[in-house]
């Protein structure tokens, strides 16, 4: 892309982010002026990446094409060793009820029996199929606030107006992203961004600044921190509601961060809880006013450059191993592996082998 057409797309894409957005903080990143569902920026120094959701007329809930803008928005950041910090939220208000959201779980509109549709394989039966059903899975009360549809894809209003609009956008988009055999299938793969945000050795950010529902919730609580607005941000994990149930990370990690207790009334009974109250319980680590959001959370980010990578990198890994069983095991001994590449010892290892001799260990003592 030309200089002139790129200045021009970036400063469009970072004039109408969102209104928490800072356009003096960030520079679209590489590649971002293609995304539909997503925004992504980096900070001028190179260091903090932001990530966010942009369906906020649907309370940035995800769709396939969603999933995969997200993930390779993710691993960009993941392979970018300027990077250190990762900040994932969502854009609003939303232009239709000025409502706020982080993110509130798969568009169930779009749900399908084998998982979520791509727009150019849905049929119209699969592209409106939550509308009536699971649009509504809610209680008449979660339907007339939105409770209901925002973990299952925004307003009352979205959930009767967005079949043919959301349900259908982006087709060609749609099509073309998912590949060949991807696209012929229903797809649940935010399970992978999941763990793409676990694994990769950045500390990732939920910025949380209004509805965190369903699969959302799980999403911030996969984040290594949490922070939320504390007028706008509401958590609700709808899962049971709508016939769907997250029993990894989302359920069994929450329970590790909170205590089973108050993990299990989360799922169990599906109600609203305020960000106080998910701060009180361990789940989020800061709450902060809603226009100090983002600028908080770029502290928090900066804070983290601050560090060592390599002791970040390892600490991450070795609070992850607790819980990841002989997959944490090995992301964090091969991350030991790689450091002990890196000394006299391991460099007489590979020598002696290459220059086919026998190695010579003795200048290096037995630590205790």
């Amino acid at each position: 892309m030309r200089a002139s057409a790129r200045n021009r797309v970036e400063s469009v894409t970072t004039a109408s982010v969102s209104d928490l957005f800072d356009p003096a903080e960030w520079v679209l990143a590489p590649g971002a002026e293609v995304y539909t569902d997503i925004t992504a920026h980096v900070s001028h120094d190179g260091g903090i990446a932001r990530i966010a959701f942009n369906r906020p007329e649907v309370r940035n809930a995800f769709r396939p094409h969603t999933v995969d803008e997200l993930y390779r928005a993710l691993d960009i950041a993941r392979q970018d060793s300027r990077i250190g910090a990762v900040l994932l939220t969502g854009n609003g208000p939303s232009a239709k009820d000025g409502g706020w959201a982080f993110c509130s779980g798969g568009d169930q509109r779009i749900r399908g029996r084998d998982g979520y549709q791509y727009a150019s394989t849905g049929s119209a039966t699969e592209g409106a199929a939550g509308s009536a059903t699971e649009g509504a899975a809610g209680s008449a009360t979660d339907a007339s606030t939105g409770s209901a549809t925002e973990g299952a894809a925004g307003s009352a209003t979205d959930a009767s107006t967005g079949s043919a609009t959301e349900g259908a956008t982006g087709s060609a988009t749609e099509g073309a992203t998912g590949s060949g055999t991807g696209a012929a299938t229903g797809r649940l793969h935010i399970l992978e961004v999941q763990r793409l945000i676990r694994f990769m050795p950045k500390v990732v950010i939920a910025v949380v600044p209004g509805w965190a529902a369903g699969g959302g919730h799980s999403l911030h609580v996969v984040c290594d921190l949490t922070i939320a607005s504390a007028e706008e941000a509401r958590f609700k994990q709808t899962d049971a509601d709508v016939g769907s149930f997250d029993a990894g990370y989302g359920s069994a990690y929450m329970a590790r961060q909170t205590g089973q207790k108050f993990a299990r009334e989360v799922f169990f009974l599906a109600e609203e809880y305020s960000a106080q109250r998910a701060y009180e319980a361990g789940a989020v680590n800061r709450v902060v006013p809603h226009a100090e959001l983002e600028r908080e959370a770029l502290k928090m980010a900066r804070t983290v450059l601050t560090k060592s990578p390599t002791a970040i990198r390892m600490l991450k890994f070795a609070f992850n191993a607790v819980d990841d069983g002989l997959v944490g095991q090995q992301v964090f001994a091969g991350e030991a592996t790689r450091l002990a590449y890196g000394t006299d010892e391991a460099v007489e290892g590979r020598d002696s082998f290459l220059q086919k001799r026998d190695a010579d260990w003795s200048s290096f003592p037995w630590h205790y």
